[in-house]
Formats: C-alpha cells, structure tokens, sequence
C-alpha cells in the first residue's frame, strides 16, 4: 500500500524538515511505502520568499529604497538556507516530482492508495497571507481515501470565512488526526470527528534520533533555537548561560540572528542541529519542535511562548506531558532553567502516547 504525503516539508526551518523525514520514516515502519509530495509554491520559493514577505510589509513594499535594502540584507541568506535545506531534502526525503502550483496536482497528482495530509502548520495560511486547499487534499477526487496526521492550524482564533473554508474540505476525510488539543475543538465546531496525536517527530524514539545525530565541536553550553523576534528570549538565556557559567550558543537558519545573543551556528545540518539540543545543558526555546526534541532527548528546557498567537501547539504538548510548569512565567527565574525534570515520569507518558499514537496512524491507513 502506499501513502503519498503533503505536507510543509520545503519551509527553511529544522521542524520542517524533521516532521516530514519522521512522518515518512513512521509510515515505512508500519510496513507502507511513501512518498513526500514535493508540492512548493513558486512563491514560496527560497529565491521567492523573502519578495513574498516583503509584499505584507506596505511600509517597505512601496518605497522602492527601502525594498532594495531589504531585499539586498535579507534574500542571500535566505536563498543560501533555502539551497541547503533543499539538499538535505533530497537527501532524506523520498520525494515526488515537484509541483508549484495547484493545477498540476489536480492534473498529474502522484498515484496513492491513500492521500496523507501530514503534520505540522498545514491548515495554516502559506506565505502570502492565504489559505492553500491543496494542503486539505483537494486535488484528490471524491472516491480517493483521505487521511490526516497530527495536522495544525497553528492557531485558536478563525474567522468565519476561514472555517467554511476547511469545514468545505475537510469534511471529506476518512479520518483526522491533529496535534493541538485546541484543533479537536475547533473541527468539533464544524461537526467534524478527530483526534488528538503525537507530533511524528516524537512516533520515533530518542534511540532513532540519536543514531541520525552528528558530531559537534561544543561540549558544556546553554542553546537558543528561536524562530521569533522576541528580545526577551535572548535577554533570558543570557542570564541562563551567566548562572551556569556556560557559554551561549545559537542555532538558526536565518543569519540575521547573528546580531542576538548567543554565538550563531548558522544553518547546522539537521544531524548536527539534532546534536545541539541532545547535548545542551539547557534549551532555552520558543519553538515547538525545539521542545519536542529537548522532550525525546531528555534535555532540560525552559519554554519561552511565542509573542505572537502561535504558542498553541507548544502550551499542549507541554500539557500532555505535565510539563506546563517550564514555560518560563518571570523573566528573573533563571532557577527554573537549573531544576530538574522527572523524566521517568514523561518518558513513561511519551511511550503510552507514542504508542496510541502509532496504532490510530496504523488504523487510519488500513480503514
């Protein structure tokens, strides 16, 4: 049987990558094969991206001088990430032919028994600002099976217009698995059966990911993986790495971070980014997959939430391992970084749900 995966996989960001390799390495596991549908958008292109983001910035958009200096500060960075991630991309995903627009899928779409929406932010807007319906499967046609794994909105709040939108498409599945509490009660509203699921990067144990982890020069450190523009994160890891004596180091894709805290690893291969957080003394993160990782890997964190309305996904997976007390509540609290997680405790959560998780994944493709 095989399942054909779409999913945001082609972002420039560690999760990305990581939840579609483990999505396709779950579903092998179980005795399916996979492939990765290599659907990116023309704008969502590394030498696209930063044009499309600069076209929600009106302030920058209409002053030509100010285009040209962001455009000149911003795109080399991200085409030279973007043409990274895509070699590991096709290093470890097994992908399709690539697709940048809806109508070749809905022309030419890969062949499947069973059409997977995988995990991930893939019922929230691309780029542009837009909802995407080919991430709701709909070039597939009435009688193809229709699946979802650990999907996300990526947020609570939808407006009228957005939830017609994916009550429309996502009617149509067989079965919905999502990774939010919050996404359960959101398609509960539009009458739509789901479950909650385990993020796939946490279907494989820490075992699995220690094996794909590569060798790095840095022994005893403090670690900022951040994906937003919060000063507040870096200005608490500081404090962190100063109680500990530790120096600080950051990961990231983006160059730009180079002017925060912390000493910058630009664009780590995902083995050496998955060395980073297993060796850390303490992550100090905002990012879910961040948190998932530092969760396998039975590193300590602490979870400074997102400033924007994205921390859904982090607040629940921390609810479903009891660890909401390390979201960091007081900017002063740098003991928190220092206490101890019972990890035989969330190691033994992590198994029961991992477990659950994997045979509901099993039943969704068999049924």
């Amino acid at each position: 049987m095989k399942v054909a995966v779409i999913t945001r996989h082609a972002i420039t960001n560690y999760g990305s990558l990581l939840q579609a390799f483990a999505t396709q390495k779950v579903v092998e596991s179980l005795g399916y094969s996979c492939e990765i549908i290599d659907y990116i958008r023309d704008d969502e292109s590394c030498t696209q991206h930063e044009k499309t983001l600069l076209k929600q910035k009106p302030a920058w958009n209409r002053n030509p001088l100010k285009k040209a200096i962001y455009l000149a500060l911003r795109q080399p960075e991200s085409i030279a990430a973007g043409k990274r991630f895509e070699k590991e991309r096709s290093q470890y995903l097994n992908l399709t032919r690539k697709y940048t627009n809806h109508e070749q899928l809905l022309h030419d779409k890969p062949l499947a028994d069973v059409y997977m929406t995988g995990s991930d932010q893939v019922w929230g807007p691309v780029e542009n600002g837009t909802y995407d319906s080919a991430y709701c499967l709909s070039f597939t046609g009435e009688e193809e099976k229709r699946i979802a794994y650990a999907a996300s909105f990526g947020r609570t709040e939808m407006s009228d217009s957005t939830a017609k939108f994916f009550e429309k498409w996502l009617s149509r599945y067989r079965h919905i698995g999502v990774r939010e509490d919050s996404a359960v009660g959101l398609l509960n509203e539009m009458c739509i059966d789901s479950v909650q699921v385990l993020d796939p990067t946490l279907l494989l144990d820490a075992a699995f990911w220690s094996a794909m982890a590569k060798p790095i020069q840095e022994k005893k450190y403090v670690l900022i993986y951040q994906l937003h523009n919060d000063e507040r994160l870096g200005a608490y890891a500081s404090r962190v790495a100063k109680s500990l004596g530790l120096p600080l180091i950051r990961v990231s894709a983006s160059f730009h971070q180079i002017n925060r805290e912390g000493k910058l690893i630009w664009c780590p291969s995902m083995g050496e980014f998955l060395s980073y957080i297993k060796n850390a003394a303490c992550l100090i993160t905002d990012s879910f997959h961040g948190t998932a990782f530092a969760i396998n890997f039975n590193t300590a964190f602490v979870e400074v939430l997102p400033n924007n309305k994205t921390g859904t996904r982090n607040v629940s997976i921390l609810k479903m391992m009891g660890l909401s007390d390390r979201i960091l509540r007081e900017d002063g609290n740098t003991r928190l970084a220092e206490q101890k997680i019972d990890y035989a405790r969330v190691n033994h959560v992590l198994a029961e749900k991992r477990k659950e998780s994997l045979e509901l994944l099993r039943n969704m493709i068999e049924y």
